[in-house]
């Protein structure tokens, strides 16, 4: 019997009309991101009408006692105040295409331009702010600032950073700054502070978060917390993937025992945020990657080497975000006659970790609204 094939140019090809894009969480930080004075992450829109940069001031509380009959000319107190500044820059991308090829494709890619590029906006600003959260304090305008590249991110990247300068900003906020579980294993230079960092004990854990807001009550000035639009009180902890594993494992017997047992409350069961001692634990996976990908130096920073990861207790003004010009479509106009196809997205902000001067001396920045700690955090095996 001779059975009939069919040739391979006769055979039916269907495509699919769905193309899986990489999937792209929203935002983290959005939650917290409002202009309100109390937000952790204030966005300022001043420079929509035109300008480089915003000046942000912040005053301190009086610290003086006052006096009581005695005379008070001559005694008064100064204000300390300081005018921070944040600087903006473009960040634009785009697809093109030639309608010859548009011809050709069976899925529409190019119709798939529009979300993408929105996505990358959103993904753009989200790896801004955990690079903010990281970078050193500093006065100066950002490096790259006005290049083809851009700088959107204020402040010296903490990978870009000398020994020096990162020695500078650990001694500048010593008490905002956590290597592990214990205060004592600060060290005045950071690399030392970090070794100190092991493998045991200095996993995040309840223990730590609980330290690391009681340095947000204690420090000078004081790390205020954020307070949120149903009344909460407290304050925020952004974490990586790593840390946050930690952390639940830690909190295990409590989510087991003593949390509602109902599928949608319980975080054994739900994943989501955590919450002890009044601090909501927020997992942004894009901290853990940093490490991997970008802070290289902390894969071995820690006690015989061990990989280290970063944690950032936020109370409120811990970053600004500036806009001048909020992301919008943008489309090629160099178009020969119709036959090319472009389209992109621009926008133009800046994003910046809060700092003051100290008042009796210039070389001290001090991280204004965020605690930084540094745990063990190793990958999974």
């Amino acid at each position: 019997m001779a059975l009939t094939t069919i040739e391979s140019n006769n055979k039916l090809v269907r495509y699919t009309q769905e193309i899986n894009k990489e999937y792209v969480r929203k935002n983290m930080f959005s939650t917290y991101m409002s202009p309100d004075l109390n937000a952790i992450i204030r966005i300022r829109q001043e420079l929509k009408q035109g300008g480089e940069q915003v000046n942000i001031p912040l005053v301190t509380k009086l610290r003086g006692g006052g006096t009581g009959s005695g005379t008070l000319v001559g005694n008064e107190e100064k204000i300390d105040n300081y005018g921070m500044r944040v600087w903006v820059d473009w960040a634009r991308h785009a697809v093109v295409t030639k309608k010859s090829e548009e011809q050709k494709d069976s899925a529409d890619i190019f119709g798939e331009a529009k979300p993408l590029l929105s996505n990358w906006g959103r993904e753009r600003q989200r790896d801004d702010i955990v690079e903010a959260f990281m970078a050193l304090p500093s006065e100066s305008a950002p490096v790259g600032l006005g290049t083809d590249a851009g700088d959107t991110i204020n402040g010296i990247r903490y990978e870009l950073a000398t020994t020096a300068q990162k020695n500078t900003w650990n001694v500048s906020n010593s008490d905002r700054i956590l290597y592990g579980a214990a205060i004592g294993n600060y060290n005045a230079t950071h690399a030392t502070a970090l070794a100190n960092v092991d493998t045991t004990n200095d996993k995040l854990n309840k223990a730590l978060v609980s330290l690391m807001k009681r340095q947000a009550k204690l420090s000078v000035p004081a790390i205020n917390p954020y307070m949120s639009d149903d009344g909460y009180d407290g304050y925020v902890m952004f974490v990586g993937t790593n840390a946050f594993r930690d952390l639940k494992l830690d909190m295990a017997t409590i989510n087991s025992d003593a949390r509602p047992r109902d599928v949608s409350a319980n975080p054994l069961f739900q994943d989501g945020d955590l919450i002890w001692d009044k601090v909501i634990v927020r997992e942004v996976p894009e901290i853990s990657q940093y490490v991997t990908s970008v802070w290289t130096s902390l894969l071995t920073a820690g006690n015989s080497s061990s990989r280290v990861e970063p944690v950032f207790l936020c109370g409120q003004q811990a970053l600004a975000f500036a806009w001048a010009q909020m992301a919008k479509p943008t489309f090629r106009k160099e178009d020969d006659y119709g036959f090319i196809n472009g389209v992109g997205t621009e926008m133009a902000y800046g994003v910046a970790k809060m700092f003051k001067k100290h008042p009796n001396d210039s070389a001290i920045l001090k991280q204004w609204g965020v605690v930084t700690g540094f745990v063990s955090a190793a990958a999974d095996a």
